[in-house]
């Protein structure tokens, strides 16, 4: 408020304009109550307007001040401009994400995210190195480093469904990232109706993604700015009769292409030794360049631009020691008793004529659906007596039902559900893989008729007998092998006698059980065994992982291939293989559970194969002629299990050719002959050179620049000094107390409250409280 008697020559005035000051020019008054008032506005344009007494309220004097002054805090000044150094602090410190995480990076992490990643604008990527490098780690450097530097508010990580805790943990733990899980309660609560869009730093299940059509409507109405895909390879698309089968992970795939401006793929099996899939994989990072019909021989693409993969053999540590120790494997052959070898003839005939009457079927989906069934229960056969005699057993009393309905004119004739998409099942999770192969091995038939079902039925009942003979025998030859070991193998004990810790892996659940009573006999302590299947939950999935790891009286770990991904076991290096998959890709897989990073002992797996069995022998060639190159190769032939072709066929494919027809001595000569090949030295070598397929290697003389940047790194960073110096000055400064309680630890009294609010404004996921104790 301003009496007129205030408004003289040269005065600065605010409220004769809505939103500017004035200078008052002249000022003549009309008796004691009005003056006309001559101004000037900030462009110099006069004005003229007539003010009485009532106007005083509305008036306001200011005081003129000059574009720049002397007279400012200068200790305000030189926090502000140290908070902008801080905020900038990327630009002298390029490995700033290093320095703010609670990880001890290695030289491949180092080049793959400061090398390679966060130079390409926009970024279109797969990262592939070998099981137990650190991905994780790799993926969360990249993140808090383009976080840093403003270039990501909006991430999205997608992961198989086993593996989504373990990736919030980590980024919280190590980089302070504060990552949400997509869950079923949070997508209906959501305030906007898409919690896509609600939370910037989301991670959502792959096949919750890929199988939920409105959960993909609302992902494809947001946008982000880095998208991350881990075990990418889940996203494959296959060929079959030569066209182009899409499956729903690949359409998520196309659709995250989509949504996102930089794309991460992460998988350590790019390749499963089919280049026609290999290539639509790398369509989902460039289809132009990727897109068409696949011809061998025409359509080869350089993929280095748009990968890095490194194998175990090639990493190295900062002192320019490999990185991880040396892995060998052993094969265990064994060989069955009369009475197995007798039901091991007996079911093998079944499966064949099965197989042969599978062929006759009209429709390709249910002939597909039937030959997985038997394929699976000639695995099962090979797994444990307890395994086949209660798949014996089920598929006996379901198909026994089955064809009570179909005599009493009911539909048990129909097998409308059974079909299986086996591409999707392939790298489906452990559970589905367990529920889907118990439902149709149970009840999935070649059989078209009461006649045919009947015939079949009294085929089933004797194999169940004759199994159930050799389960009451007690006579198991692979048990007994398996026993040998972990009582007369000198590596399953310490130099003090005690025994290590060793995992087991299996296919089956039934043989999981069996194994699990008969090793915590043997050892004599059921406490010191634990298991870890499909049907367990993630919690006690975790908790079964802590005991082993932890626990020195747990010591064995039973697991199936639900153990096979995202599970860290190098507390283990021993390993023994009880069932052999029949895909490859799986035996890397379940090896790198314990060789991987912070292994510090040599890795030992036990492969058990019976090579009187017709499968068993193909697998007992295959091994040993691996064994023989790994000598050659530095164990590297590991790096190539999974894109091994058998004559331009899987090795599945050629396992059940050798169940079909292993009994024609033709066959096994000429199946013998294919194995060879495809463990020809030479072409060994050009799979390794081929699998690098980005070419990427890692010498010494790279490490050591590494080792020197980093070093020169470390003298120009922000030190913690600097930001300690910055921290109690500014929260001082805006009323908050602080004191030492022991070196280098503080307890906060006071949080002023402009902080909270200010914390609250930014919407910060956990608020800050008013004082903290330490």
């Amino acid at each position: 408020m301003a009496r007129l008697e205030e408004l003289t020559r040269g005065v600065s005035i605010k409220g004769i304009l809505p939103d500017a000051l004035v200078t008052v020019v002249d000022v003549a008054w009309y008796g004691t109550e009005a003056i006309e008032l001559t101004y000037k506005d900030a462009d110099g344009r006069l004005g003229h307007e007539l003010l009485y007494r009532d106007r005083e309220a509305t008036i306001e004097l200011t005081a003129v001040s000059r574009p720049w002054r002397f007279d400012g805090d200068g200790a305000r000044f030189r926090l502000a401009s140290e908070a902008y150094r801080i905020r900038l602090a990327y630009l002298f410190d390029p490995l700033l994400a290093v320095h703010t995480s609670l990880i001890e990076p290695l030289p491949h992490q180092i080049t793959a995210v400061y090398g390679e990643m966060l130079m390409r604008q926009p970024l279109r990527f797969l990262l592939a190195d070998d099981p137990g490098a650190g991905k994780t780690i790799m993926a969360g450097l990249l993140i808090k480093e383009l976080v840093v530097r403003g270039d990501v508010q909006r991430c999205l990580i997608v992961s198989p469904g086993t593996l989504v805790e373990q990736w919030q943990d980590e980024l919280d733990r190590r980089f302070h990232l504060p990552f949400d899980i997509l869950t079923n309660d949070k997508l209906e609560a959501a305030r906007t109706g898409n919690w896509f869009q609600e939370n910037p730093l989301a991670i959502a299940r792959l096949d919750k993604l890929a199988r939920n059509d409105d959960v993909q409507a609302k992902l494809e109405q947001t946008d982000w700015d880095l998208v991350i895909v881990d075990e990418a390879h889940k996203l494959s698309a296959t060929f079959f009769g030569g066209e182009i089968s899409y499956t729903k992970r690949y359409r998520l795939g196309q659709l995250l292409g989509k949504v996102t401006r930089h794309l991460l793929l992460l998988t350590a099996t790019p390749h499963n030794g089919k280049e026609e899939e290999f290539q639509l994989f790398m369509g989902l990072l460039d289809a132009d360049r990727f897109e068409g019909r696949f011809r061998d021989g025409v359509h080869t693409a350089d993929t280095s631009d748009l990968m890095r993969r490194l194998t175990k053999e090639q990493l190295l540590k900062f002192d320019g020691r490999p990185l991880f120790p040396e892995r060998i494997a052993y094969t265990v052959n064994y060989t069955l008793s009369n009475a197995e070898a007798a039901l091991y003839e007996a079911v093998t005939t079944y499966v064949r004529q099965e197989f042969n009457r599978a062929e006759a079927l009209e429709h390709n989906s249910r002939k597909g659906t039937v030959g997985f069934a038997l394929t699976t229960l000639q695995r099962r056969l090979a797994s444990s007596p307890e395994a086949i005699y209660q798949s014996l057993r089920r598929r006996r009393e379901r198909l026994q039902a089955r064809l009570q309905e179909m005599r009493s004119g009911g539909a048990g004739g129909s097998q409308a559900g059974l079909e299986l998409n086996l591409d999707d099942l392939d790298d489906a999770p452990d559970s589905e893989v367990e529920q889907a192969e118990d439902r149709v091995v149970d009840q999935a038939t070649a059989a078209r008729s009461i006649a045919e079902l009947e015939a079949e039925l009294a085929i089933l009942t004797q194999l169940e007998e004759l199994a159930l003979h050799v389960r009451r025998s007690g006579k198991d030859r692979k048990w007994d092998e398996l026993s040998q070991l972990l009582q007369n193998e000198g590596a399953m004990f310490d130099a003090q006698g005690h025994r290590r810790k060793l995992v087991i892996f299996t296919e089956h659940r039934d043989t999981l059980n069996y194994l699990e009573e008969r090793v915590s006999t043997l050892i004599g302590r059921i406490e010191a065994v634990v298991v870890i299947h499909g049907s367990i939950g993630r919690d006690e999935r975790r908790k079964a992982q802590e005991r082993f790891t932890q626990d020195p009286a747990v010591q064995v770990l039973i697991a199936t291939d639900a153990a096979g991904e995202g599970i860290n076991l190098q507390r283990a290096h021993l390993m023994v293989n009880y069932d052999l998959p029949w895909n490859p890709n799986r035996l890397e897989q379940r090896f790198g559970r314990i060789h991987r990073i912070g292994q510090t002992e040599v890795c030992h797996l036990w492969n058990l194969v019976a090579d009187e069995t017709r499968e068993g022998a193909v697998y007992l060639r295959l091994l040993r002629k691996l064994d023989e190159e790994r000598k050659a190769l530095q164990g590297r032939v590991f790096d190539v299990l999974g894109k091994l072709k058998f004559a331009d066929r899987s090795l599945r494919d050629l396992l059940i050719e050798a169940v079909r027809y292993g009994d024609q001595p033709e066959v096994r000569a000429r199946l013998s002959q294919v194995v060879d090949a495809a463990l020809d030295r030479q072409h060994l070598t050009d799979l390794l050179e081929e699998r690098a397929l980005a070419r990427d290697t890692m010498d010494g003389a790279q490490v050591r620049r590494i080792r020197e940047d980093m070093e020169r790194v470390e003298a120009r960073r922000l030190q913690p000094h600097f930001i300690a110096a910055f921290f109690f000055e500014a929260f001082k400064r805006l009323g908050g107390t602080i004191r030492e309680r022991e070196p280098k630890r503080y307890e906060i009294t006071h949080v002023p409250s402009v902080i909270r609010n200010r914390d609250h404004i930014l919407g910060a996921r956990e608020g800050l409280l008013q004082r903290y104790e330490r």
